[in-house]
């Protein structure tokens, strides 16, 4: 019996180990994936659209009643306290602490309580104002919290949402405990006091009292232009003129009204607060280069208080992993304004996570009810020139108007064509949660989730819109952990090469020879639904394609300096372009699901390689069946164009679902 050279022993042991390591591996990721496909499939408790309660509070009166109630009869040293208006958090959520401005209440984040409440478990520093706690000591309180939940909970992130001269107090505690995992989100922070002229303007006014001071910082601290603004652009989404001017008049007068709380605070409270606030800039500052956590900075450009944008520049070339959010229209008191959704924002950069690392699968929190409609406003023109209408085809092969056919329950495969640009995506994702309250999750090109380190955030834009609905970027171990995790998939097999078609290719399909997604769907018993979607003649019309520019002198090259690194599929000589185009007067979307294909029954596509391709064969065939019946029964919608509906809508409501062909 022949025996093994030392050498090759060794390496056959070698070998046999590191199989043995990936079986086990394979085994714990297989668990894992179970567990969190159980979790996912609740969404940690959470259902898609559900009340985040934002903007619920009317008015600023609540704010300033409740600080009159503690100027007046607290005491006691610092303390935490979880705002009752909160509610509960969902299974698993984060720990977030609120740090105030230095006013030091804790009552700032009063319109947010419930929408960061629900995903976070929520608590707020609170400072009496008669405490004369030194900034150091302050630090200390906050670390101690920090470390305790860190040991607790060692892999879980801690999350500091510190305003003002709390975001100096969030900083400080950051560069001193650099190897806990801590996610910042400062608030217009008073870094930048130094730079400010609040000590000029106080010096000016020094001849009056300190309530007259914190009156003059109260009345510069509160932004009329955006109340203006926001009364306009109710007015302007159909609300009453005078219920948008009512909550302009009330909230410009909430301070005056409760003024009176200034006679109660102590005489030497403005000087101990901007001794306090210069010390706490001053702190954070000399200690800026040892912050090594992720920070997502939100800095009001309408700031009269503080340099906030400026400020908000320099912080980023010092915070090696910051994240701007600038708002044009807003004051110092952001979070104290209305169209700031911190919840909202905090999702849309992918901050929102429950481990060391973000998982798009796994950390994923279902859009609110408030995002819905913050999507339906900035979709609103593209849904009243496209008017789409959905059909599905029942088990027994009838089509009917809804989406009644598709199944209720997960793991489900959507399978279909893009249109150009994939402007069908919006659309099919609003509707699914509309009529069935399910999250698409949608399988898109890299290309779609840039980095953004600074954005305006004067409204949700697309790549934002993406994070809120679940998008991941295209790999299959994302369909296998998204399908492993009862979800509704979408999947567009042609990807960028038929979103970005060239002139005449409309409504073609360009599906790569694999046929991996069947096998994936099979593995997890999941259901297959072909779908189809017409409409973009009638809206928009090609100029400039990616085959214009490759046949012009040099246009070749330059497409491949421009596009090479953008490249997802090898088989297709077509690199990510974006046309030229122009709006045509619209017609109308057209979407039909096809009749589901469960394959819990056809096991044997896993082991087959004939029985996987005739699958694929016959999803595709059905796409391109389904595309064809399309296009030869809106012919038949009277309804088609844009001025018999816009008469119809006139007639019986802007809500009203209007009539198509019958199916």
């Amino acid at each position: 019996m022949a025996t093994l050279s030392p050498p090759l022993h060794t390496q056959a042991i070698a070998l046999w180990r590191s199989q043995q390591q990936w079986h086990r591996s394979l085994e714990r990721t297989t668990c894992q994936l179970k567990h969190a496909g159980r979790l996912q499939a609740r969404y940690r408790g959470l259902e898609p659209l559900y009340d985040d309660g934002y903007q619920t509070v009317k008015n600023l009166d609540y704010y300033y009643e409740s600080l009159g109630e503690l100027v007046e009869h607290d005491s006691g040293p610092p303390r935490w306290f979880c705002p009752v208006d909160a509610g509960s958090p969902i299974e698993d959520a984060p720990l977030m602490l609120y740090l105030p401005g230095v006013d030091g209440m804790g009552m700032g984040l009063f319109m947010h309580h419930k929408a960061l409440g629900r995903i976070f478990e929520l608590r707020c520093m609170h400072v009496p104002f008669h405490d004369r706690t030194p900034f150091e000591d302050l630090v200390t309180m906050v670390e101690d919290v920090v470390r305790k939940e860190n040991a607790t909970s060692p892999n879980k992130p801690i999350y500091l949402l510190g305003n003002s001269f709390g975001g100096c107090l969030a900083l400080a505690v950051a560069a001193c405990n650099p190897h806990i995992d801590l996610i910042l989100v400062l608030v217009n922070p008073a870094t930048s006091y130094e730079n400010s002229g609040i000590q000029q303007l106080l010096s000016f006014f020094s001849l009056f009292s300190d309530q007259a001071c914190m009156a003059i910082t109260a009345l510069l601290n509160y932004n009329i232009d955006n109340e203006a603004h926001m009364a306009v652009s109710s007015m302007i989404n159909g609300k009453h003129p005078l219920a948008a001017l009512s909550r302009l008049t009330n909230n410009m007068s909430s301070f005056l009204k409760h003024s009176n709380i200034l006679d109660k605070i102590p005489e030497d409270t403005l000087k101990w607060k901007m001794k306090l606030i210069k010390r706490a800039a001053s702190y954070a500052n000399y200690r800026l280069q040892s912050v090594q956590a992720e920070v997502l900075l939100l800095a009001s450009c309408g700031d009269k208080l503080l340099p906030s944008k400026a400020e908000a520049d320099r912080l980023q070339k010092l915070l090696p992993k910051c994240t701007i959010y600038f708002f044009d229209k807003h004051g110092h008191s952001l979070l104290l304004e209305y169209g700031v959704h911190v919840a909202s924002i905090i999702k849309c950069t992918d901050l929102y996570r429950h481990s060391r690392r973000y998982h798009r699968v796994f950390d994923y929190i279902p859009p609110s009810a408030t995002e819905l409609k913050e999507v339906d406003k900035a979709t609103r023109d593209l849904r009243f020139r496209t008017c789409p209408a959905m059909y599905s085809t029942l088990e027994d092969g009838t089509v009917v108007r809804g989406l009644a056919g598709v199944p209720q329950d997960g793991p489900v495969l959507l399978v279909g064509n893009h249109m150009l640009l994939g402007i069908e995506l919006i659309s099919l994702a609003a509707e699914f949660l509309r009529l069935k309250g399910v999250v698409v999750r949608g399988i898109a090109h890299p290309l779609l989730f840039p980095d953004k380190k600074r954005a305006w955030s004067e409204g949700h834009d697309f790549f934002d819109f993406l994070n809120l609905w679940g998008g991941v970027p295209m790999m299959y171990k994302s369909i296998y952990e998204l399908l492993a995790a009862g979800e509704f998939v979408l999947l567009y097999p042609g990807g960028h090469r038929e979103a970005l078609h060239c002139k005449g290719e409309e409504h073609r399909l360009f599906w790569p020879s694999q046929a991996e997604f069947v096998r994936l769907a099979a593995q997890f018993n999941a259901t297959i639904v072909p779908f189809g979607v017409v409409g973009e003649d009638d809206l928009l019309e090609l100029l400039c394609t990616f085959e214009d520019i490759r046949n012009a002198p040099f246009g070749k090259e330059m497409m491949e300096a421009y596009s090479d690194h953008l490249k997802l599929r090898e088989d297709v000589d077509h690199e990510v372009f974006f046309p030229g185009l122009y709006m045509k007067i619209p017609g109308r979307f057209y979407y039909q699901f096809g009749k589901p294909i469960p394959t819990k029954d056809k096991q044997d596509i896993l082991t087959d390689k004939q029985a996987a391709n005739n699958l694929y064969m016959h999803v595709k065939s059905e796409v391109e069946r389904i595309i064809s019946n399309l296009l030869e029964k809106r012919v038949e919608d009277k309804y088609r164009s844009l001025i018999p509906r816009m008469l119809y809508q006139a007639a019986r409501g802007p809500t009203c679902e209007v009539p198509a062909f019958d199916p």
